[in-house]
Formats: C-alpha cells, sequence, structure tokens
C-alpha cells in the first residue's frame, strides 16, 4: 500500500486531513477549528509522505516529525499520524487501539469543556448559572471545567482585574500581577460554582496563562478548601511557545491544589523536565498537537512512572478528535483521570459521521468500540454538502491532475 494524496479542506468551520492510498483505502483526521490557518503547511510535509507505505505509521513520521512545532504548528504533523492510524486500522481491520498495544478498558470518562453556556457579565452569579447548566448537561460529567483569572474573559468584565493595562485579542494576551479585587474575583467565582456542584462532582480551572507565580500560589492555597480536580496552564499554556518548568514547580510544591499544563507542547522532548521534576501534577498533551496518539502514549506511560496523572486536551477536536481521543485513551495506563469532552461547532456534524454510541455520553463515560480504525465513517454525501465550493474534489479518488 501507497500514499497517494494528502489533502485538506473545511468542512464547515472544521480542517479535515484526508491521507489517500492506492488500495482505496483512506484514513481521516480533524484540526481545531480554532486553527484553520495550519493547512497552508500541508505542502511542507505532504511531498515527503507521498508513495511511503502508510501503514509503518513510525516510518512515516519519522520523515517529517522535525518540521513541526509547539502549538499551532505541530498540528498538520500531528493530524497525518491520526489519519495514517486510520488507514493501518481499516487496512487490517482492527480498531487503532488494538494497534497501539490494545484496550486496559471498556469505558473512558469524559470531562466537560465544551458543553456550556454564556457567562454573561462574568459575576460570580453569573458562574453559579453556567455551573448549573453545565452540571444538569444529560452527559451527567463528573468532572466540570470552567475558565476563570486570565483564561476566558474574567479579566475584562472586572474592572482593575491586573495592575497592568489590558491588552485586545485572541487567545489570552495578558500576564502580570492581579490585584486585589482580581483575586477576589476568582476566589468569589470559584466559591460560587462549587457551591452549585456540592460535593460529588469536581471542578477543573482553567486558569491561564500569565500569573505571576506569586499570585498563583497565594490564589491556589486560597482554593484548597474546594477540592480543585486541578488548575490547568497558570504560567504558560495555550499557544504560549515555552514552558517555566521552574515557575510550576515552585507552585506545585506550595499548594495541594494540583497543577496542570502541557495542550500546547509538541513531543516528548518538551514533556521531559516537566515530568522528570515533577513540576506539575497532571498532563494535558493534545493529540492534535502532541505529534499525535503513539506520542501520547508515550507521555502518558512516562508520566505514570513519575506519579504524575494525566488529562489529555481535546475540546475544540470535533467528532473526529472525539473518536482519535477515545482509541488512544483506551489505551493509557492508570494515571488517566479522564480527557476533554469535544463537541462538533455545527449540529449537522452529528448527521455526517457514524460510529458513535446514542447517546455518545452515559453517566461521564464513553464507550469503546471495535470498528476498524478511528471508529468513524464519513457519510459522504451529505458530508460533501458542506464542503466550500473549492474543497469540491475533497472526497474524489482522482486528482485535479487526472
Amino acid at each position: 500500500m501507497r500514499i497517494t494524496d494528502i489533502r485538506c479542506a473545511r468542512i464547515g468551520r472544521s480542517p479535515v486531513l484526508r491521507i489517500l492510498t492506492d488500495e482505496g483505502i483512506d484514513g481521516f483526521a480533524e484540526i481545531e477549528h480554532s486553527k484553520p490557518y495550519v493547512a497552508g503547511t500541508l505542502g511542507v510535509f505532504s511531498p515527503l509522505l507521498i508513495g511511503a507505505d502508510p501503514t509503518e505509521v513510525e516510518r512515516c513520521m519519522l520523515r517529517i516529525r522535525r518540521m513541526g512545532a509547539s502549538k499551532p504548528w505541530g498540528a498538520i504533523a500531528s493530524a497525518i499520524e491520526i489519519a495514517l492510524w486510520d488507514v493501518a486500522g481499516k487496512a487490517l481491520g482492527v480498531p487503532v487501539h488494538r494497534l497501539l498495544g490494545g484496550k486496559v478498558r471498556d469505558r473512558v470518562r469524559v470531562y466537560n469543556g465544551g458543553v456550556r453556556t454564556t457567562l454573561g457579565s462574568h459575576t460570580p452569579e453569573d458562574y453559579a448559572a453556567s455551573m448549573a447548566y453545565m452540571a444538569a448537561a444529560p452527559e451527567n460529567f463528573s468532572i466540570i471545567k470552567e475558565g476563570v483569572g486570565l483564561h476566558g474573559f474574567m479579566a475584562p468584565h472586572t474592572p482593575g482585574f491586573l495592575y497592568n493595562d489590558l491588552r485586545e485579542g485572541p487567545l489570552h494576551p495578558n500576564r502580570g500581577f492581579l490585584t486585589p479585587s482580581g483575586i477576589s474575583r476568582v476566589v468569589d467565582a470559584v466559591a460560587a460554582m462549587k457551591d452549585v456542584l456540592g460535593p460529588d462532582r469536581r471542578l477543573a480551572l482553567d486558569m491561564g496563562p500569565g500569573w505571576a507565580v506569586p499570585d498563583a500560589i497565594r490564589v491556589l492555597r486560597e482554593l484548597e478548601r474546594f477540592d480543585i480536580a486541578w488548575a490547568e496552564d497558570i504560567l504558560t499554556g495555550d499557544f504560549v511557545p515555552w514552558n517555566d518548568v521552574a515557575g510550576y514547580r515552585e507552585i506545585t510544591t506550595a499548594t495541594t491544589v494540583p497543577t496542570h499544563t502541557g495542550e500546547q507542547l509538541y513531543l516528548r522532548q518538551n514533556f521531559r523536565e516537566l515530568i522528570e521534576t515533577r513540576a506539575v501534577r497532571v498532563i494535558g498533551p493534545d493529540p492534535g498537537d502532541v505529534g499525535g496518539l503513539a506520542e501520547l502514549k508515550w507521555i502518558a506511560e512516562f508520566a505514570d512512572l513519575y506519579g504524575i496523572g494525566i488529562a489529555p486536551h481535546g475540546v475544540s477536536s470535533g467528532l473526529l478528535g472525539l473518536a482519535a481521543l477515545i482509541q488512544v485513551s483506551a489505551t493509557l495506563p492508570d494515571n488517566l483521570i479522564a480527557f476533554e469532552y469535544p463537541v462538533a461547532m455545527d449540529p449537522w456534524w452529528y448527521d455526517i459521521v457514524d460510529g458513535f454510541t446514542d447517546p455518545i455520553v452515559k453517566d461521564g463515560y464513553v464507550t469503546v468500540g471495535d470498528r476498524p480504525g478511528l471508529g468513524v465513517e464519513f457519510d459522504r454525501t451529505a458530508a460533501r454538502a458542506h464542503l466550500d465550493p473549492a474543497d469540491a474534489g475533497f472526497f474524489d479518488w482522482t486528482s485535479a491532475e487526472d
């Protein structure tokens, strides 16, 4: 079997990568909807793989792995790896989890990051109302994550949140020291959310990036009484192309609130110091950014040696991202806590992808299936209706030149 083409197209708002082969088997992967521009780098990777055997996944990745980087620039390499596993599983008639060593669990816990409502004016009352909405979701999540502090929009909705003036722009652009009113807003919002959740569900906090170490220690100590599942990306994280290992370790050793980071990191090498120094209690690599499924599994196994938990990221990765997370999470060691549950950006996605159980999540868990590859397939006729006209030939088997 040989790779004949690699394509990327937008289906609705989500970039989807497709690997074609000379035996009529293809594989797919989805890229976070928040970074469609990375598709423009596909031309760097595809010439290195045309003609290669897609079932030799590691040999293929050795050709392209060095061309990636921290989020968002590892997305294409990661998507290619996931799509290669999809091809290999279909070719052999087995699910990807069998190729990764086999499943060790029949269901996987998920945590909520994507089933949510608006936060209004970002008052503690608004956070409580949002938490009530998520707690009432039919998925019955046991862990629910909410953004506070410098993640999301708490800061611009709180006068005098930072001693610095706030910057405008996407992707969490602010950093610096919090004022007393900023610190109080974080603590009050968490108290309001935990009051809604009660003792039987856990609250995870997406908090940064951008905090100063002293503020992080002070706030996390104040939050210890609320049994927080983890404090995520408080120093570095989403779209920050470096990692502050020493800063995280200082915070981790000063509080009982579990610290968490890693969604932006590409490859195992960038997790090594974080894990070996036990700088955080939980890591959260995203298969769509870290280098793919086998890379995430290696990192999880390594973290398990050091007693560090794993809660993989993936909220914006769509239904194909969900399928990939199910496959790899089924094979992870006992340090797995839960993975972040992705939802489709558009409701019609649930009509163009087949292979999930109905409902997908029951009592906070997803079921691990045994269909070949990633376990899902497109209704290609239905999916074509949502392609951009420029991508009309995405599902064709012949190239434009043919």
